[in-house]
């Protein structure tokens, strides 16, 4: 993995777990009610919501589906969810940072120690595993919408810290809290076109580099992760060099 190609490579597999669509669209909602609940049902006026609904778009959700989770948020049937971190290590002590929204403290806990012992890792205290990652803004376009270097001044004029760019698209990367602006300065730079997506990430400081046995062991642990109906993301601190990428793909 190299370059750009990092950005899509931590969602590795990605692809495989889309297809579980209701699942998918279950998590998407409930971010966007949370977030319209939390801050109300204007997206102009929501940062979090503008950022949730555009998300879900990118995920070909269904608007009425997304009216219907912002509506949701107003509704007397609007279940209480509580925003969980937890830290642990995957196989091979490859840091992983788990975000969660559950209605249920315990349960998401257990599950998610569970998921880690059977997977080999364990789940460690809050801080654990944090030190690894920086919390930035993650702003990604596809490769047609403008060459490396024209994406590069776009970005930096709009405030962007870091840009990254190969043949399959551009990683803009921002400070947390510049990346509404940056979005809303792009957008405008590129005549209203919008980002594939846009949203806050755990991006590693020093990506461990894995070998194919070390993918799998990790990969395994993270689809696991996912498939779990609290868990909303999963970040890890590794990096998969682009010939055992392709090893697993061929798989």
């Amino acid at each position: 993995m190299a370059g750009h190609s990092k950005f899509k490579n931590i969602m590795h597999r990605k692809g495989a777990q889309d297809k579980k669509r209701s699942k998918i669209f279950s998590k998407l909602s409930r971010e966007i009610t949370v977030a319209a609940k939390m801050g109300g049902e204007d997206i102009d006026s929501n940062p979090r919501l503008r950022l949730a609904v555009a998300t879900a778009r990118s995920q070909s959700m269904p608007k009425d589906n997304i009216e219907r989770a912002i509506a949701k948020a107003s509704g007397g049937d609007a279940e209480n969810y509580d925003e969980l971190r937890y830290e642990g290590y995957a196989s091979g002590g490859v840091g992983i940072i788990v975000e969660a929204l559950t209605d249920n403290r315990n349960r998401t806990a257990s599950d998610v120690r569970t998921i880690f012992g059977k997977a080999g890792g364990n789940m460690g205290e809050s801080g654990s595993v944090g030190f690894m990652f920086d919390r930035v803004g993650e702003i990604t376009y596809p490769a047609d919408v403008a060459d490396a270097d024209a994406m590069f001044e776009a970005a930096l004029e709009a405030g962007a810290d870091e840009v990254e760019s190969d043949e399959d698209g551009h990683a803009i990367y921002t400070d947390a809290a510049d990346l509404h602006a940056v979005v809303a300065a792009l957008t405008e730079a590129f005549g209203g076109t919008e980002p594939e997506s846009a949203k806050l990430i755990f991006k590693p400081k020093e990506p461990m580099v894995l070998d194919k046995d070390g993918a799998e062991k990790v990969m395994r642990l993270i689809e696991a992760l996912e498939d779990n109906d609290d868990v909303q993301t999963v970040f890890g601190n590794y990096d998969i060099p682009d010939d055992v990428l392709a090893e697993l793909d061929s798989e």
